[in-house]
């Protein structure tokens, strides 16, 4: 009975003190995020932790998988998940997320202290380089501005949903 409730206690015990936090996230009853450090921040980083069936007798599971966390490297995100597991070994048993998510706080700078502050980090971060060119290339569709002469020569071609008239191209064919 006790270790059903256990989780019970540290779900209730989760959404109270977390209540009105925005950086705090439950994706499900087992399931959580918390975002470490202000949305702006290049050195903001979420950590997603999961519990087992087992929990807290086995460890939870800690991810830094996010897309939040795209800008991070791999590196730095090993040895954030690498230092959450000392803490996970040390609180095993004990109802442990909130724990996790106050030495993350805590140790934020610690973690990211070798992460560099530019946005983009790695040319395989597709998806952050990417995206900065899809508005210039909207810009450059842009259409010409036409005079009103040139709008109303258009305009007597067109019907009035701006579609030329059938067969407007076609090929007229002499015997």
């Amino acid at each position: 009975l006790l270790l059903c409730s256990l989780p019970q206690m540290e779900l209730e015990a989760l959404r109270s003190i977390y209540e009105g936090d925005v950086c705090f996230r439950e994706l499900s009853p087992v399931s959580f995020q918390y975002r470490i450090g202000e949305s702006g921040d290049p050195k903001a980083f979420l950590i997603e932790v999961s519990w087992p069936e087992t929990y807290p007798q086995t460890a939870p599971v800690i991810s830094m998988d996010a897309f939040f966390n795209n800008t991070i490297s791999s590196a730095i995100k090993q040895s954030i998940l690498d230092k959450l597991m000392v803490e996970v070994e040390a609180n095993l048993g004990t109802a442990m997320t909130y724990t996790l998510f106050e030495y993350a706080k805590d140790n934020k700078e610690s973690f990211m202290e070798n992460q560099p502050v530019n946005t983009v980090t790695s040319v395989s971060n597709s998806i952050a380089i990417g995206t900065p060119d899809v508005p210039a290339s909207k810009k450059k569709d842009k259409k010409e501005q036409l005079s009103k002469t040139q709008k109303r020569k258009l305009a007597d071609k067109t019907d009035n949903k701006g579609e030329l008239p059938r067969g407007w191209n076609w090929v007229d064919v002499i015997k």
